[in-house]
């Protein structure tokens, strides 16, 4: 039977329990055990696919198509085994399955209630399908202390009094602040949240304290003695030049050995982390740069996580270190593309709504111009065939999702085919969970740039989209010099264009961002940033 990990946070939010969880599982993992990664949000959406990136970072897209939190990106990235819509859970969900169960009369009448009707729910989510493993890592999301996670927290106590003895571990993160002017660490704040954990029924096994500074030994014993803890099990988390780091930095620490320890694992499996010391040493020594030119419309970076680690993980694969800035494009609107002078790429990302497109569109059409490399994904393929229909005579040229007039060489995705069923859309279906959402195939042409970076014809990638280019306005689109050189199996959805006589220009509707990780970058990115360095 899988041992189970619970991870929760204390003092404040964005301590990093995501990467702490990842790591763990990297650790666990490289040790020879499988593992399986879950993050319980205690949101009220049920999803977050309609949250705006600016609040609550990138949305990472499962294979079978589950929008989820940005935490499941890292497991995936740090384990390489890939997430599924079973793996992410919200308050949100859970709620709606009990008012659907209410509904049918399921619950025989009783009255439902938070316990036990709520917290039975995420106990079946979080035991469901976890017979295949050794260990689930189940990260809670927010801070203990919260009302909306307090079902969660319940949940998971109650839990470890229902598995078998040794059949679970809680591992509590921290933070040990510096105050400057006294210049000490101090415990206080996670002694405080460490009570209120306790008052709450579960009493940590490991603490994980986040510190600027390392922590000294007599902090350590003091941690130990009022918290309840071994001195071995109070483990420092200090600030990593890489996130790529941390799985050695807390092996380091006793991290993975403590887990087994207090799981009842002894002696535990000797640990194999060669490609992982690889992957970091060489991240840290780049034989060279490159500047590489983003696009961007959502002011914060994590809003594109997938894509700035992919561009790492690339970065390593070409021994490179890409210089990436992100430039508005309301500022390229404003300034003109005398901005994106002295980069060696350009690449547009995805995202929604009108603002900023057009300065998007004028740096698809500077690369097409000045012969730049360019990788554009899902909207940036969008934005690139309008800029190339402009190009070659429809001046009008917009999509339906920035403007009612013009001519859209974009528009509403009405129908496609999905698992053997076609699916239809239309302009009043709401936003939740309606886009075409996770893996699908994509055909390639042979004599194409894509099928040579693939090594193959037909590839499978994650999508996330609304919207299409429309195949009636291809000859257009081909006149300001693109290519469509991969479609839908079907034959109806462009997925792949590319540049005609470029050394590098190709656009994607999918999202390839999210199948990379650092031992096996992504082909996509990989070719992208070595034209990017042979400029």
């Amino acid at each position: 039977m899988a041992k189970f990990i619970f991870i929760t946070g204390g003092v404040v939010s964005s301590l990093g329990k995501g990467i702490a969880s990842a790591s763990l599982g990297a650790l666990l993992q490289s040790r020879g055990y499988d593992v399986k990664l879950r993050k319980l949000d205690p949101y009220l959406n049920v999803d977050p696919g309609t949250m705006s990136p600016s609040q609550h970072g990138e949305v990472f897209v499962t294979e079978d198509g589950a929008e989820t939190d940005l935490d499941l990106g890292h497991y995936e990235r740090f384990t390489g085994r890939p997430a599924a819509k079973t793996d992410s859970i919200t308050t949100g969900r859970i709620y709606r399955n009990i008012i659907e169960r209410e509904r049918r009369g399921d619950y025989l009448g009783a009255t439902v209630q938070v316990i036990p009707h709520v917290t039975n729910e995420i106990k079946e989510f979080i035991l469901a399908g976890t017979d295949d493993v050794d260990f689930v890592l189940c990260e809670i999301g927010g801070t203990v202390g919260d009302i909306e996670a307090m079902p969660f927290i319940e949940a998971i106590r109650q839990l470890g009094n229902e598995l078998p003895r040794r059949g679970a571990a809680y591992i509590h993160l921290t933070l040990m602040p510096f105050v400057s002017t006294a210049g000490e660490l101090k415990t206080k704040p996670t002694q405080h949240s460490v009570k209120e954990l306790r008052g709450l029924g579960i009493s940590p096994d490991i603490l994980l304290v986040r510190a600027e500074k390392p922590i000294p030994a007599e902090e350590r014993r003091k941690l130990s003695l009022f918290c309840n803890v071994r001195e071995s099990s109070v483990i420092q988390a200090l600030d990593a030049d890489s996130i790529y780091d941390v799985p050695m930095a807390y092996h380091k620490e006793g991290l993975d050995s403590e887990v087994l320890s207090v799981l009842g694992i002894d002696p535990a499996p000797r640990i194999r982390m060669a490609p992982w010391k690889r992957f970091c040493a060489e991240l840290r020594s780049p034989q060279g740069e490159t500047k590489i030119a983003v696009i961007a419309k959502y002011a914060i970076k994590d809003a594109y996580k997938s894509l700035s680690e992919a561009l790492v993980h690339a970065g390593v694969a070409n021994k490179v270190k890409p210089v990436v800035e992100w430039l508005d494009a309301e500022e390229i609107e404003q300034g003109g593309t005398e901005l994106l002078k002295g980069f060696d790429a350009i690449l547009v990302p995805g995202g929604f709504g009108k603002r900023g497109t057009e300065g998007k569109i004028m740096a698809a059409n500077y690369a097409l111009e000045r012969k730049i490399p360019y990788l554009g994904i899902c909207l940036g393929m969008q934005i690139a065939c309008i800029a190339a229909a402009r190009r070659g005579g429809l001046a009008d040229a917009t999509s339906s999702e920035f403007s009612e007039t013009g001519t859209h060489v974009v528009g509403l995705m009405r129908e496609w085919e999905e698992q053997g069923n076609r699916k239809k859309r239309s302009k009043d279906d709401g936003f939740g969970g309606t886009m075409r959402l996770g893996a699908f195939e994509t055909r390639l042409a042979a004599d194409s740039l894509a099928s040579r970076i693939y090594g193959r014809d037909s590839i499978s990638e994650r999508h996330r989209h609304r919207y299409e280019v429309d195949l009636t306005r291809l000859s257009a689109i081909e006149e300001g010099g693109l290519l469509v050189t991969g479609v839908s199996p079907d034959g109806q959805l462009p997925e792949v264009v590319e540049g005609k006589d470029h050394p590098w220009f190709v656009a994607v509707q999918f999202h390839p961002e999210f199948k990379s990780t650092p031992l096996a970058p992504h082909p996509l990115f990989t070719s992208f940033v070595k034209a990017a360095a042979g400029r």
